[in-house]
């Protein structure tokens, strides 16, 4: 079975960092895709970053550009979310997932994708 196992969150003031790891079991990091997204209640799941495993080719949404690293570590089965510099409006629910791809459709692909981590909440105050 296919599984997304998520952690990191937590409660850090405006400037701190944290860092997300996502690790996989039931498969193995070879040519696939995983990535970040993130919701806060009532709004519509945002795209943050993926990266390629095969490749390490990656995308960022605009406003986490410059500030969050996104990385992987085959060996381990392993995607990790370094995010610096966080703000309160990165205050969210993060949701790792798998996909066949990263690419600048990740956003838009939230509906499709079926394997999904349990979500960490990151707070970030003023």
């Amino acid at each position: 079975e296919v599984q997304l196992q998520a952690s990191g969150g937590g409660l850090v003031q405006a400037g701190e960092s944290l860092r997300l790891s996502c690790a996989g079991s039931g498969f193995v990091f070879e040519d696939d895709a995983l990535g970040w997204y993130r919701q806060v209640p009532g709004k519509e799941r945002e795209g943050v970053s993926c990266i390629n495993t095969g490749d390490g080719s990656s995308w960022y949404a605009d406003g986490v550009k410059g500030r969050f690293t996104i990385s992987n570590d085959n060996a381990k089965n392993t995607v990790y979310l370094q995010m610096d510099t966080l703000k309160p409006e990165d205050t969210a629910t993060y949701y790792c997932a798998v996909a066949d791809r990263c690419d600048s459709s990740w956003p838009r692909r939230y509906r499709y994708l079926e394997v999904w981590g349990q979500g960490t909440q990151v707070t970030v105050s003023s």
